[in-house]
């Protein structure tokens, strides 16, 4: 994927997703009373607290079931942002980057410097992804 590649600064855009980090210290002070009592011995690998929380998801508290389900709906969110990102982004990838190597972030790399003339759908999905 040409976009592919962590990057932080530029745009005023609001992410509507959460990485993996950020979701861990979600669950972590929402339903950490919860991961004692239920998932004690699951492993963060793998998505293990979330598969065990929901495994228990009629014995959990109301705001730990509630951070689950936000938590998982922005991670799928996060995902599909990420596999779309060159579709959207590809007009302006044409447009503002058509001498940009393929691949390893150079696209991605050369969207962000072009930022003020990039499309409001491209920054959205750039952001939406967590390149940013």
């Amino acid at each position: 994927m040409a976009l592919v590649v962590a990057v932080t600064g530029i745009g005023s855009a609001k992410a509507d997703t959460v990485g993996y980090a950020d979701a861990i210290k979600i669950l972590s002070r929402d339903c950490g009373k919860d991961i004692e009592r239920y998932c004690a011995t699951a492993t963060l690998a793998n998505y293990g607290v979330g598969r065990c929380l929901k495994e228990n998801q009629g014995k959990i508290s109301g705001q730990c079931a509630t951070s689950l389900v936000q938590v998982t709906q922005s991670i799928e969110a996060r995902r599909a942002a990420q596999q779309s990102a060159d579709q959207v982004c590809n007009r302006d990838i044409q447009r503002l980057c058509p001498m940009t190597k393929r691949g390893r972030g150079y696209t991605l790399q050369c969207l962000l410097k072009a930022q003020p003339s990039v499309s409001e759908k491209c920054n959205a999905a750039i952001t939406n992804a967590g390149w940013r």
